[in-house]
C-alpha cells in the first residue's frame, strides 16, 4: 500500500481540486504499488474543510480522516498522519497544491529503485514578494547553520519508506522539523526536482509569526552554530578590548596621551557590549526553552476523532 499524508488547516478552497488531482494520480499508480490510501489530518480547521473532507470520504473509500482536538501546528499534524499511515511507503505533501500531486510517480519510481527516503527539492518557486525572499533566505541560512548535510530549498514534500517512517516516529523530541529529521535518520536518500506552484486558492495559512517560529525550531533543533558564533564573537570582543587597554595604558605611562576619554565613546561601548550580552542571553533562552519543552514530555498532539482502520481506509464506526 502507498499512503499519502496531507495536513489540512482551513483549506476548503483547495480540497476539491486536491482530491481530483490526487485521486487521478494515485489511480495511475495502482498497477505499480497496489492499493493506495489518503490520510487527511484535520489540524483544527475552523472553515468548511471538515465537512468537505467527510463528504469526500463518503465517496472515496481510500480516504481516512484523522481529526486533532485543536490546531497543533503543521509538523504535529504530519506526525499524526505518519502514525496513522499503513503503507509500505508514505508520501507527505501540503494541501494547498503548491506541492503538485503529479510529482508523486517520480517519488515512487525512485523508491522502487531502492531509495529509502526520496525528497522533492524545489527548482523554482511561484511565490513573490517578501515570502519568496524570506523562504530563500531561510533555506540558505539553514543549510549553512545545520550540523547535518541538508540540501537547500526542500520542504516536507517527500516519500519515506516504512522503515524510515518508523524511525522518524521513534524519535522523542517535541520540537520537530521533518526535513532535518529526514536527514538525521540517514539511509539511502535521493532527490527529485520539481517546480513549486502557486496556491490553488485562498491566502497562505502560515503567518509571519508561525514562519519565524518554524525557522527557529529548524535552526535550534539541528545546530549548535549559534552558540559557537556567540562564543567566537565574545572572544573577539574581549581580545579587541584587551589590545585597546594595553595601548591606552602604554600611552598613559609614556605620557603620550593625558586627555580624558570622551563620554560618547564610553556610552557607545557600554550599549554595544550590553546588546551583545542580551543577545547571548536570549540565544541561551531559546535552547533552554526547548529543553523545558522536552522535559515536560507532553504529547505532540491529541486526536479528537480517529476512524477505525478499514482495509481501504473507509471510516468504520464500531457498533
Amino acid at each position: 500500500m502507498l499512503s499519502v499524508v496531507v495536513p489540512i488547516f482551513n483549506e476548503a478552497e483547495n480540497l476539491e481540486s486536491l482530491h481530483a488531482r490526487l485521486g487521478e494520480t494515485l489511480a495511475r499508480l495502482v498497477p505499480d504499488v497496489g492499493e493506495c490510501q489518503i490520510i487527511y489530518v484535520d489540524d483544527g480547521s475552523v472553515d468548511d474543510s471538515s465537512r468537505l473532507m467527510r463528504a469526500q470520504a463518503d465517496r472515496d473509500p481510500r480516504i481516512r480522516i484523522v481529526t486533532l482536538s485543536r490546531n497543533f501546528g503543521h509538523q504535529a499534524a504530519i506526525m499524526a498522519g505518519l502514525a496513522a499511515a499503513d503503507g509500505a511507503a508514505v508520501v507527505v505533501m501540503d494541501g494547498d497544491l503548491q506541492d503538485p500531486p503529479e510529482v508523486i510517480p517520480d517519488l515512487v519510481a525512485r523508491w522502487r529503485a531502492g531509495a529509502v527516503v526520496v525528497t522533492a527539492q524545489r527548482r523554482s518557486r511561484a511565490e513573490g514578494g517578501w515570502r519568496r525572499v524570506a523562504f530563500g533566505g531561510f533555506h540558505r541560512v539553514f543549510a549553512w547553520m545545520s550540523d547535518l548535510a541538508v540540501d537547500g530549498d526542500i520542504g516536507v514534500f517527500s516519500l519515506l519508506d516504512r522503515r524510515a517512517v518508523d524511525e522518524v516516529l521513534r524519535l522523542p523530541e517535541r520540537n520537530r522539523f521533518l526535513p532535518g529529521l529526514r536527514a538525521w535518520i540517514g539511509f539511502d536518500q535521493q532527490t527529485v526536482f520539481y517546480d513549486r506552484q502557486a496556491r490553488a486558492g485562498g491566502a497562505p495559512k502560515q503567518t509571519l509569526t508561525r514562519l519565524v517560529r518554524y525557522a527557529a525550531d529548524a535552526i535550534f533543533s539541528f545546530s549548535y552554530k549559534p552558540l559557537r558564533i556567540m562564543v567566537t564573537l565574545g572572544m573577539a570582543i574581549s581580545a579587541v578590548g584587551f589590545v585597546l587597554a594595553v595601548v591606552y595604558i602604554t600611552k598613559r605611562l609614556l605620557g603620550l596621551e593625558t586627555a580624558q576619554t570622551g563620554f560618547t565613546t564610553l556610552v557607545t561601548l557600554v550599549l554595544f557590549l550590553g546588546g551583545i550580552q542580551l543577545a547571548a542571553v536570549g540565544l541561551l533562552g531559546e535552547y533552554l526553552g526547548r529543553i523545558y519543552d522536552e522535559v515536560k514530555r507532553r504529547p505532540l498532539y491529541l486526536v479528537r476523532d480517529e476512524p477505525t482502520r478499514g482495509q481501504t481506509g473507509r471510516d468504520e464506526t464500531p457498533e
